[in-house]
Order: C-alpha cells, then sequence, then structure tokens
C-alpha cells in the first residue's frame, strides 16, 4: 500500500500573488512599460488587480503612445496600482496588501495611503532617484506604509498536470 504526501514544492504566497501582477502587466498595451499590481487582503484572498493604460472608453488606437511632446501618454493612462484601487468594488482597503511590478510614483503613493493600504510589495525600483519616487517613499514612510523589495527566488515554475 503506497503512502501519497502533500508536495513540498509549492510557491510561496508573495511568488503567488506577484505572478498575478506580473501577469496583469501583460496586459498593458504600452509599448515602454508594462505595470501590474494585485491587491490582497491581510489573509491572502485576491481583491483586486491592475494594468497601466488608458481609461474605460478611451482607445488604445487613438491615444498616443509616445513618452514625450505635447501630446503624450502621460496626459491619458492611468498607473497599475490606481487602477487596481479604483477597479475595487468591494468596499475598504484598509489593512490589505499591494504587489506591484514597479516601485510606486508619489502620485499612486497618495491613492494607496488614502485608500488604507498597509504594504507594498515591489519587484523594480528603477526609478529610485526620480523626485516622483522619492516623494513617493518620503509620504509613505510618513503614512505607516511598510514597502520591501519582492526576492526572486530564481526557480522555474511548473504546473504538473
Amino acid at each position: 500500500m503506497s503512502q501519497t504526501t502533500k508536495r513540498l514544492d509549492a510557491i510561496s504566497w508573495d511568488e503567488y500573488f506577484m505572478g498575478v501582477a506580473m501577469l496583469s502587466a501583460l496586459r498593458s498595451k504600452d509599448p515602454n512599460t508594462q505595470v501590474g499590481a494585485c491587491i490582497v487582503s491581510s489573509d491572502n484572498k485576491i481583491l483586486s488587480m491592475g494594468y497601466n493604460g488608458f481609461p474605460l472608453g478611451c482607445s488604445d488606437d487613438e491615444y498616443p503612445w509616445n513618452r514625450e511632446g505635447e501630446d503624450n501618454k502621460y496626459f491619458y493612462s492611468t498607473h497599475s496600482e490606481l487602477n487596481a484601487i479604483l477597479n475595487y468594488r468591494g468596499g475598504s482597503l484598509e489593512g490589505a496588501k499591494i504587489y506591484v511590478t514597479l516601485f510606486p510614483c508619489n502620485e499612486c503613493a497618495k491613492a494607496i495611503i488614502q485608500s488604507g493600504i498597509k504594504e507594498i510589495i515591489y519587484d523594480d525600483d528603477k526609478y529610485k532617484h526620480t523626485q516622483t519616487v522619492i516623494a513617493s517613499k518620503r509620504m509613505l514612510k510618513s503614512a505607516g506604509v511598510k514597502t520591501r523589495r519582492y526576492r526572486r527566488t530564481g526557480r522555474n515554475v511548473e504546473v504538473h498536470m
């Protein structure tokens, strides 16, 4: 008689939720930067997801994707964190965590703070020397929002069926 035991190599909650954020980023049509976010309750339930893009009803084909010039994407696009917050329809986000593929800018930090999210787990901090991220970190620290960098394991994840 053989005995069955549980798998010991299941992915961690951090790997799972950052994976969802990374998968969400793949929905972005932005040709330069794709960012995803996943908001999670304190008991590890996914509450909302988002990615950077244009608001509902604003066609991806009719608005500019260029980064510079008089008419550029920054006038129209919504960041993944704000999209995830606005997509949530379940009430309060008080005490939630947000997994995001890129450290939030100052505008998203304001929305995160105001929504009651208490922790940010981020993958990349490539804009850490910019004024927007410096301001973001200052506000998050003042508001008591914890931030920590996601630690990549480097392992390949495979599903056995």
